[in-house]
């Protein structure tokens, strides 16, 4: 059972049309079943004028601001965003994202990081911390990143470039709503010298808890104890998907959205997203990777990830996904350079069959990852066919 309101739901005839005359039975009967399975889809079309400007056409199946799903790891994305806009605004000689970067302990709930022997230089800093949430998704990575930022200016700033429905409350790592809103001291130090201290801090930022959500029909809590009821996400972090897509739009082609929707990035900045947004974990020599474990589609999951296939090089996705409680999601920028197209496309799912939460029996491998599957072979078949007046240059992208 999903507590939800129907009312703002966004549905382009010709999308459901398309994806339903291609898919298999088994996409068919996900399609079938928006109330079992909750999907949402965005599918945002990309024309070049003859300047090579970028125009955007959205079609939509079943989106709905209002529904409520689970955004896992896809909020690890305007947070790492903010990570770069906050270093670049404090704007302190000789401290950047690769500056040492050291995390301390203030409050219950809060661990402190001195090393990272994963980093080149053996310490953690903001560009290593981005590198791990793009390349695996890293938990630890995002939290520190939340604690830099802190939750009133994460939420603040999102909130003041108009994505008023997002609300980023809590790190990931078992928390009560009074420890996430404070967050550690932390040190960046050149050369073993302290450059720049942060405090800690107390988030003041007013949420609106009012509408409640409710998940499933029994979870087991934190004491591994099987509760009988739905699981309350009221508090939860919320992130719909259409404020997905365009903050990844955002990034990707900051030119085609007004200016106080962007992010305070430098042109280093931008290209250093451009890259680790689209790297895979065997292309990482720091962090190095264990490629068994975690392979090309770990983290992305249109067209490859059901089938743990390698992405080709000529394939180059732009994404940020997350997995959590039953619910997938994935916001990606794919260009196939080799047919000289391009897409946006944004879903989320939930495939829990049994109803229970956090007993780690979900339906990702059997329906979750094949709708991933489909849904952008369907829509990449339907890009390479398509006609354009203006064929792209993709060569940013290269």
């Amino acid at each position: 059972m999903i507590s939800v309101s129907l009312v703002a739901q966004k549905t382009d005839k010709w999308l459901a049309e398309l994806l339903y005359s291609k898919g298999s039975p088994l996409f068919r009967k996900v399609l079938d079943n928006p109330g079992t399975y909750q999907y949402q889809v965005i599918y945002t079309r990309i024309d070049r004028d003859k300047q090579n400007k970028p125009h955007f056409k959205s079609y939509y199946l079943n989106t709905d601001r209002e529904r409520y799903f689970n955004p896992a790891s896809t909020v690890k994305l305007p947070t790492a965003l903010l990570a770069l806009e906050k270093l670049n605004e404090i704007n302190v000689k000789g401290l950047d994202k690769y500056t040492d970067m050291i995390t301390d302990s203030a409050f219950s709930g809060q661990t402190s990081v001195l090393k990272d022997v994963s980093s080149e230089s053996g310490y953690p800093s903001i560009a290593h911390y981005v590198k791990k949430i793009f390349l695996v998704s890293d938990n630890d990575a995002y939290n520190r990143l939340y604690e830099w930022v802190g939750q009133q200016t994460l939420n603040e700033k999102l909130w003041k470039k108009g994505y008023t429905n997002t609300r980023i409350t809590r790190r990931f790592w078992p928390m009560t709503d009074e420890e996430n809103r404070h967050t550690n001291p932390i040190s960046f130090l050149k050369d073993g010298k302290r450059i720049y201290q942060l405090p800690a801090a107390f988030s003041e930022a007013q949420f609106d808890f009012s509408k409640k959500v409710s998940i499933g029909n029994s979870y087991y809590n934190r004491d591994e104890v099987l509760i009988k009821e739905p699981m309350d996400f009221t508090r939860h972090n919320c992130f719909p998907l259409e404020d997905q897509q365009r903050i990844l739009r955002s990034v990707l082609f900051p030119e085609s959205v007004s200016k106080d929707k962007r992010f305070g990035l430098t042109a280093d900045d931008y290209s250093f997203l451009y890259k680790y947004l689209s790297m895979l974990p065997r292309e990482s020599d720091f962090p190095r990777y264990d490629t068994t474990e975690f392979f090309d589609s770990y983290a992305k999951f249109f067209i490859y990830r059901a089938e743990k296939r390698n992405i080709p090089r000529q394939m180059r996705i732009y994404s940020k996904a997350g997995w959590s409680y039953g619910f997938l999601t994935d916001n990606a920028y794919i260009a196939d350079l080799e047919n000289n197209c391009e897409f946006l496309i944004s879903a989320t799912i939930y495939v829990n069959s049994d109803g229970v939460l956090n007993d780690d029996k979900y339906d990702y491998e059997t329906i979750g990852y094949p709708f991933f599957k489909e849904l952008g072979e369907i829509i990449h078949q339907k890009e390479i066919q398509r006609n354009r007046k203006n064929k792209p240059d993709l060569s940013r992208f290269r």
